[in-house]
């Protein structure tokens, strides 16, 4: 009797999925019609949507009832959209690589796994990657919960006209691996953000190992496939991308730890459901000037998200600041705190609104 429950069962499951499978085939039809209508009406439009694919997913977890979490229907939908959007134009997203880094990991959850990805070298070597139209979208670290803003790409916003087109989290957990765990551990490899975010652990565990910085923990990971007595500090999918073994599991001192990433792209984004702003503002020499630059947010009552200070690239003993504000360039209250900051202030860069991560 149980056998046939079961039986009557799975035939359920068989007759859904089939139904599941013909919908989304049908969706897939559809955007191969958009990309049509959009080629037809030889437009300008952008086949990729931050906005409109921002309140897709909106909508997907509001009217989401099932037994399944928000977040792992939104990804359903995700992998769905990808699929979709690739049949309209094959994006192209580079991102620091090589394969199983972070980075990596970020761009795949923001964009899915239907675009075909370019692993960097560096940061400057992904904006450069954008600029030349060599990738649609690049993904980069812009700041950490436990770090702080990412310098590297605070200085490439600076040098460069690229816009902010979205952003994406990634919850960060470190391990530690070797090609042999048997062996001793003589050196070890890592990101220096991982470096200094798992300092209090290396310190207790492994005082006198020679601690050494590379590009990122992916490379690490790769780089002692062959080194004995060598370790790396990396992800859980550099460890299985790479056939090593771990030595200690999540080593990172704060628990928590969360990454951000940015999208960025030529193409600025329209206003959506719920946006974000980030902008780069050098304040004048003067006494009062950082409250010149907070004021006009206050009198509008804008939220600020995001508040840091970064030196000027090439300048002594000069700095930006990097803000994060709730709304859209195109808000009329934004419009008119922007228009009056930048009377007060020596530099204003809009890097882009966007819409707030979801995933």
């Amino acid at each position: 009797m149980k056998d046939k429950k079961l039986e009557n069962l799975r035939t359920e499951i068989d007759n859904l999925d089939q139904k599941i499978q013909l919908l989304i085939a049908s969706r897939a039809e559809l955007a191969k019609e958009v990309a049509k209508v959009k080629k037809e009406a030889n437009t300008q439009s952008a086949f990729y949507r931050p906005e409109r694919e921002a309140q897709v997913l909106n909508r997907v977890i509001k009217r989401n009832k099932s037994l399944l979490k928000d977040k792992d229907i939104a990804l359903i939908f995700r992998e769905i959209m990808s699929a979709c959007l690739a049949l309209e134009q094959p994006l192209k997203i580079a991102f620091l690589g090589p394969e199983g880094t972070f980075t990596q990991e970020a761009a795949l959850k923001h964009f899915g796994h239907g675009v075909s990805t370019l692993d960097c070298g560096s940061i400057d070597e992904i904006f450069h990657q954008v600029e030349t139209d060599n990738a649609h979208y690049g993904v980069v670290p812009i700041e950490n919960s436990s770090n702080g803003v990412i310098g590297a790409t605070l200085d490439m916003l600076y040098s460069h006209d690229l816009n902010i087109c979205g952003e994406v989290e990634i919850a960060v957990s470190h391990q530690l691996m070797m090609q042999d765990q048997s062996q001793d551990i003589k050196i070890i490899y890592a990101h220096q953000q991982a470096l200094d975010q798992c300092r209090r652990w290396l310190s207790n565990h492994h005082p006198r190992t020679e601690l050494h910085s590379v590009a990122s923990n992916a490379l690490a990971a790769r780089m002692i496939k062959d080194e004995p007595n060598a370790a790396a500090i990396a992800s859980e999918t550099a460890l299985s991308l790479y056939g090593l073994q771990r030595v200690a599991k999540n080593i990172e001192d704060k628990a928590g730890n969360v990454t951000r990433f940015i999208v960025i792209g030529k193409d600025s984004v329209p206003a959506g459901d719920e946006d974000k702003t980030s902008l780069l503002v050098v304040t004048r020499h003067e006494s009062g000037a950082l409250f010149e630059l907070l004021e006009p947010f206050k009198k509008q009552n804008i939220n600020m998200l995001q508040l840091a200070r970064h030196p000027i690239p090439g300048v002594k003993w000069e700095y930006l600041f990097f803000v994060d504000i709730e709304g859209h360039q195109e808000d009329e209250k934004v419009i008119k705190a922007l228009s009056e900051i930048e009377e007060r202030v020596s530099k204003l860069n809009i890097l882009g609104s966007y819409p707030v991560a979801i995933l």
